[in-house]
């Protein structure tokens, strides 16, 4: 029988964090449900399926796991929180950020959001930023977080929150901002600052200077690395998403055996354990070798983002990394995306997906920049054959290594001018500096701009509500 993604159970893994416990205790619930495998989804969940098994039955299975779960994943009602603890002592990280910061905050999370929630270190590059609908993202002061709010109904623009907020405020600001998506129409951003600042006392700070993140710089995630304090993490990736249940309990049982005390799952649907100890190894080498685990996948396999349970989508991925490879071509630093519903939320560098409209051939839309926190797409291509799109890629990641600047120079603050095509159809307006959103339908309250007024309308002294920049430093956007 077929699994349908309504069968899927779906663990929320809160901030990709778990003890080996628990998560012995999920792969014992998916085999007692006469499953093989676990999955792992984008937002650091654990799924498996449950066909032909009762609410009741399946309730009864997670009464001593004290964990939230959902059953049939294609009806979210709830959201799993997202964070970057996993690169923490693993790559280069805010000074600040530690593992006991993300504890404290993720642990005030008493309740299960309807929105998604990240919470993620600008400088790694393990996690994304902004695939979240609030993204509280570290700044360069001790304990305190840009919010950018990434509204669905407002075509996914990302809009900066006017300060900084405290770490111990993030959780009662995330309740209120969830409540007012759920029951009222968009607010602009200068509404939604002005209601809470009447609402509740937050710890703000002043925004002293824009978010800087790094552009297209994805570390290497898969296999057993040395880290810092000499310890070892080992990254786990399965090319079908099909994490074996036997593997899976012997490694977590090694965990309880070793110390480690969490395990993580990261959005890229991997496994990463952190603090293997150097004399640990070998078991961990062992214990690899008797399941046939292959830890050594090539590039070309990784930084992929693929649907759950479509197989269409799979056998795409892997005929294209059969061809890639085949032509000794190099995608380092790039991802890639098969679309099937048209409303996904992208992080990505490069979008494959089927032209519904056209004769049934594909579409291949790169990222401006390359840059996969950017939510503008160009289309490269239109309706080609499944047989060009291994040509079509290898002609794209020649374009992005001839763009690519010095490392020194690649950090991501401002947004290349728009094209005329793209100033005509264009309502909104986005500061260079903290990417903030000027809407005509909303106005700016704060500056006393009525909604429905234009950008071409703001007088000359207008200036950024957030971080003061001129309204010479915005530019158009797609709507």
């Amino acid at each position: 029988m077929k699994t349908k993604k309504s069968d899927l159970i779906r663990v929320f893994v809160k901030g990709g964090i778990l003890a080996p416990a628990n998560m012995l205790k999920i792969m014992g619930i998916s085999a007692a449900l006469g499953n093989k495998y676990v999955m792992f989804g984008s937002r650091q969940d654990v799924l498996f399926p449950a066909v032909d098994k009762s609410t009741e039955e399946i309730k009864e299975l997670f009464s001593n796991l004290p964990i939230d779960y959902e059953i049939g994943s294609d009806q979210s009602v709830y959201q799993n929180i997202v964070s970057s603890y996993a690169a923490v002592n693993i790559i280069e990280t805010t000074n600040w950020v530690k593992e006991d910061t993300y504890h404290y905050i993720i642990n005030n999370f008493d309740y299960l959001p309807k929105l998604k929630i990240n919470i993620v270190d600008p400088v790694q590059s393990l996690v994304p930023l902004f695939t979240g609908e609030l993204n509280f993202i570290a700044s360069t002061e001790d304990n305190y977080w840009y919010l950018y709010i990434r509204d669905p109904r407002k075509g996914n623009q990302l809009e900066c929150w006017p300060r900084l907020i405290f770490s111990q405020d993030i959780t009662k600001v995330a309740i209120a901002l969830e409540e007012l998506f759920l029951k009222y129409n968009p607010y602009s951003i200068s509404e939604l600052f002005l209601i809470l600042r009447n609402q509740m006392r937050v710890n703000y700070r002043e925004i002293s200077e824009p978010l800087k993140f790094p552009v297209n710089s994805f570390p290497k995630y898969e296999g057993l690395n040395g880290g810092f304090n000499n310890q070892f993490w080992l990254g786990l990736y399965w090319r079908n998403n099909q994490f074996a249940i036997d593997f899976m309990s012997a490694a977590c049982r090694l965990c309880q055996d070793t110390n480690i005390g969490k395990i993580n799952v990261i959005p890229w649907k991997a496994l990463l354990i952190k603090g293997i100890k150097s004399n640990e190894r070998i078991r961990w080498e062992k214990v690899m070798g008797k399941f046939g685990v292959n830890d050594r996948h090539s590039a070309l396999e990784l930084n992929w983002h693929l649907p759950v349970l479509d197989k269409n989508a799979l056998e795409l991925k892997q005929y294209l990394v059969r061809e890639l490879d085949q032509l000794d071509i190099s995608t380092h630093g790039l991802t890639f995306t098969i679309r099937t519903k048209r409303n996904m939320y992208l992080f990505t560098s490069i979008v494959i997906e089927e032209n519904e409209k056209l004769g049934g051939g594909y579409d291949v839309l790169y990222a401006k920049n390359f840059d996969p926190n950017n939510t503008t797409y160009i289309t490269y291509a239109s309706d080609v054959k499944k047989e060009m799109l291994p040509a079509l890629l290898i002609e794209l990641s020649k374009m992005y290594f001839r763009q690519l600047v010095p490392e020194k120079q690649a950090t991501n603050t401002t947004e290349q001018e728009p094209t005329k095509a793209t100033k005509k159809i264009n309502q909104s307006y986005q500061c260079s500096n903290c990417l903030s959103i000027f809407d005509k339908r909303y106005g700016d309250s704060l500056a006393g701009i009525a909604a429905g007024t234009s950008f071409e309308e703001l007088p000359t002294g207008y200036s950024c509500p957030v971080c003061g920049g001129p309204k010479s430093d915005f530019g158009l956007m797609e709507n």
